[in-house]
């Protein structure tokens, strides 16, 4: 009798008692893969900029004072919390609730620092806009989340013979508390997070793609902010979302946060790791060209520059930009068409708002964020809010616009 015809039926076993085993570690990972309750419920528990008195520039934010307060415009988010090494995640923003590959919206892209590794972005400062939704993610894992995202425009009805997509991956190093070698990001995860996504109010801290993150060495995370133009200024809105991971000498309006609480660049030649990444959406709903969109998005980084951040040699920073107005069909029926546009003169109202709303945003982050500890044991303290409440005190930078008007006397 032939052995090799004994020993198949024994290997076609352990083949399949592997796979039955790779299926249950799949399943327990599933899981095990949300954030433990204790996280959420300290995250529900922290305050935002404005519940302490911080109040940033002279505009006042929207309803929810988010990203989302540009209408149409969706954020979801999955996050990755497995044993005692996974700390990633993805969040999602959607420019609007349609098919954004048959109806693209206006986009821009400003690279400060091009220490990084996002996807997509070369067609968008071609062509000037952007056909699919925003990821942001850990490094490791842009080509896996790029994969998840055009499965999901290819499944979009009306999509059966498109043949090239752009998705737009952006990215921070989570290495720190994650182990980004084993990219566990998966397509699921990115469908669950665009899925998930709605308007209103927006998870912030310890969540999606800021799971991992840190900033100005204390534990980061995504934030958002808003900003409203008074009707005489157009009454158009400006959102942010950031994911911070970057360091710097950390500066809450004006007063030396970092530097009072012993964190800061150089303080003691390398306290910390100060090189990390931000990203940058910038949504509005003003009738923005593409340049003037790449306008507003650099503009952002002054925002990044009044917390205190550096735009240090290993950071990657990048903004996004885009405007929900005007937008351009894939296939389109005539060979010009005419769009009404903001005149130079009236973007520097915008240009104040998104400055505003990035800073803001990044301080959402931060005081949002709760203690993380992840890969190798390593620990990211959030920062002690209690004790920058003291500090801002001091400097009497709480509540201004209860001490000074921010439209001034007389207005």
């Amino acid at each position: 009798m032939d052995v090799k015809f004994i020993k198949r039926p024994i290997v076609l076993m352990a083949v399949l008692a592997i796979l039955m085993i790779g299926l249950i570690a799949s399943s327990l990972q599933v899981i095990a893969s949300s954030r433990p309750q204790e996280i959420i419920d300290a995250t529900a528990e922290k305050p935002r900029a404005r519940d302490i008195g911080v109040e940033v520039g002279i505009f006042k934010p929207g309803k929810w004072n988010a990203i989302t307060d540009v209408k149409g415009v969706l954020v979801g988010h999955e996050t990755l919390w497995r044993g005692e090494d996974i700390r990633t995640g993805v969040t999602i923003i959607l420019p609007h609730e349609g098919n954004i590959f048959q109806d693209k919206v206006a986009a821009a892209v400003y690279v400060a620092n091009g220490f990084g590794k996002a996807r997509g972005l070369n067609q968008i400062e071609e062509l000037g806009n952007i056909e699919t939704p925003i990821a942001l993610t850990d490094t490791l894992n842009v080509p896996l989340v790029a994969d998840g995202i055009i499965e999901y425009v290819l499944s979009l009805p009306g999509n059966e013979t498109v043949r090239s997509v752009n998705p737009v991956v952006g990215e921070t190093n989570m290495g720190s508390l994650n182990d980004s070698r084993s990219r566990p990001v998966k397509q699921e995860h990115v469908l669950k997070a665009i899925n998930n996504a709605t308007s209103g109010p927006v998870e912030e801290g310890v969540v999606g793609a800021g799971t991992g993150t840190h900033a100005f060495g204390w534990k980061g995370g995504i934030g958002t902010s808003s900003r409203v133009l008074p009707e005489n200024r157009g009454g158009y809105t400006v959102g942010v979302l950031v994911q911070t991971n970057y360091g710097g000498i950390l500066t809450i309006n004006g007063a030396p946060v970092g530097r009072e609480l012993g964190s800061f660049s150089y303080s003691k030649d390398i306290p910390y790791d100060v090189d990390g990444s931000c990203m940058i959406i910038v949504a509005t709903d003003a009738p923005l060209s593409d340049r003037n969109l790449k306008r507003l998005a650099k503009r952002a980084m002054l925002g990044i520059a009044r917390t205190g951040g550096v735009s240090s040699n290993g950071s990657g920073d990048y903004i996004i930009a885009f405007s929900t107005t005007n937008r351009k069909p894939y296939r389109p029926r005539e060979i010009s068409r005419g769009v009404e546009l903001l005149y130079n003169d009236a973007m520097t109202p915008l240009f104040v708002a998104v400055q505003e709303a990035t800073e803001e945003a990044v301080y959402n982050a931060m005081f949002k964020a709760v203690t993380v500890t992840g890969r190798n044991g390593r620990t990211r303290e959030a920062i002690d809010v209690d004790k920058v409440v003291e500090i801002l005190e001091k400097y009497n930078v709480l509540d201004l616009h209860s001490k000074i008007a921010p439209w001034g006397p007389g207005n």
